[in-house]
């Protein structure tokens, strides 16, 4: 119960302070007043205000859908960095466009279904679509906890089917090829550690040299890195080092002999220190400046929109002529680099540089290494990065390790996700075909005549 006190004012006048209890049990004041009768009104408002916190008052559910997640939910919601950076980003770009304006407790399962409706007629993938649905169960259950609506508007809403791809496996033989059109041994370690051990990108580039017994060939896998935006970094970095596997729990992983002794010798080489990451991102090359050709005669592009015709290697052949040609290209680039050099222009950088605290990116990796070597193995465009922890599972199945030991392995939360890799080389079913065509190929063999005169 809320009261007013009276007390006197630095100029010898009468004020009245009021006092109310909010939820927590604490007393609070809600201002000072020159009348009695203002500081009730006050704390009367602040004991209503308090009120509309319990299940008896209605006007929790009246506020906007907007207001609630980017004000309430979103701010206290505990999520790992990564994931609050990807939640953040499919709210503003799903969520608030479609619900931003609707009071929570007028929306119904039918307004959830019918979008689902419109995002399916719009081309949205069904595996994007069950993500955002999943982001929008997570804002009504916390408010369903805390009383802000009684009914659930995702329960009982119908989802498009996620279809399940095969994996595609590379072979031993393959990987073999593939391996030796990486270039240095920092690449081509790091993708032989990676297929032997079978870590996530994450675990496999926040390795250090304290991680590996090499008495045992025992690798602990403690820690994992991912890489955010500023805004969702701590300390306003790119990259997050988390003190803990993406399953939670460390595990210990047992790599052969000859790996190990390639990883001590890449270490001494390097001079690399015992918490000093294994496989740091190299030093970046700044970008060759592009020099205007010496050629004497480039001859002409060919005729613009006007018909007119320009010399190749000039600013007339690039601006009016709108050739793209290298020689063009190039003399451009030359005049923009001298204005910027004389200070006629504002100079800015001639490549992206790539940010990092020394964990190699997956983004640049996946560009700038592996896909150029995967060209030149003509291996196909599915082969990612992670196939090669695809293809450990399958390999040490294939060889016959038992299914929970491998699950420990790979870190993996529910058995089932192990068994996906069962019988995925491309030779997994050679036996079931041999017994066929065995079948198929049997002759029926003539009875024997036992009465028969030899």
């Amino acid at each position: 119960m809320g009261y007013s006190r009276r007390r006197t004012g630095n100029d010898g006048t009468p004020r009245f302070t009021a006092y109310y209890v909010d939820i927590k049990g604490r007393e609070r004041s809600a201002g000072t007043f020159t009348s009695e009768k203002d500081a009730d009104k006050a704390w009367q408002r602040a004991e209503a205000k308090v009120a509309e916190g319990r299940i008896t008052s209605p006007k929790r559910g009246r506020q906007r859908f907007g207001d609630y997640v980017l004000k309430t939910w979103l701010p206290n919601h505990i999520f790992e960095a990564i994931t609050r950076q990807n939640t953040t980003y499919m709210i503003h770009k799903y969520l608030i466009p479609e619900f931003g304006g609707m009071r929570m407790n007028e929306i119904l399962p039918g307004h959830v279904q019918e979008w689902v409706r419109q995002c399916q007629e719009k081309k949205l993938a069904a595996s994007t679509i069950q993500r955002m649905v999943t982001v929008l169960s997570a804002i009504f259950s916390t408010a369903l906890y805390n009383q802000i609506i009684f009914i659930h508007p995702c329960k009982g809403v119908k989802l498009p089917r996620v279809g399940s791809k095969p994996l595609t496996i590379i072979t031993p033989e393959q990987y073999l090829d593939f391996l030796k059109e990486f270039e240095g041994d920092l690449f081509k370690l790091l993708v032989d550690t990676e297929i032997q051990s079978g870590l996530r990108w994450g675990e496999l580039t926040e390795l250090r040299p304290k991680d590996l017994d090499t008495k045992t060939c025992i690798l602990t896998v403690s820690r994992a890195v991912v890489k955010v935006k500023p805004e969702f970094h701590p300390d306003g970095g790119r990259f997050l080092v988390k003190e803990y596997p993406k399953d939670g729990e460390y595990r210990r992983i047992k790599l052969g002999r000859p790996l190990v002794t390639r990883i001590e010798a890449f270490i001494q080489s390097r001079g690399i220190g015992s918490e000093d990451l294994l496989f740091e991102m190299p030093t970046q090359e700044a970008p060759p400046v592009r020099g205007v050709p010496d050629h004497e005669d480039l001859g002409l592009t060919a005729p613009n929109e006007r018909g007119r015709r320009y010399r190749h290697g000039t600013l007339t052949a690039y601006c009016n002529g709108k050739c793209r040609c290298d020689y063009c290209r190039a003399a451009y680039a030359h005049y923009r680099a001298e204005r910027r050099r004389l200070g006629k222009d504002a100079p800015r950088r001639r490549r992206r540089q790539v940010e990092t605290d020394g964990h190699i990116p997956a983004d640049w990796f996946r560009k700038q290494i592996w896909h150029p070597a995967r060209k030149r193995a003509g291996l196909p465009t599915g082969i990612t990065p992670r196939s090669l922890r695809h293809a450990h599972a399958s390999w040490i199945l294939a060889g016959g390790a038992d299914l929970q030991v491998v699950k420990e392995r790979l870190g993996h939360g529910s058995i089932t996700t192990t068994e996906k890799y069962l019988h995925t080389l491309p030779d997994a079913d050679n036996t079931a075909v041999a017994a066929f065509d065995a079948i198929l190929s049997r002759q029926k063999q003539p009875a024997t005549d036992l009465y028969a005169i030899s």
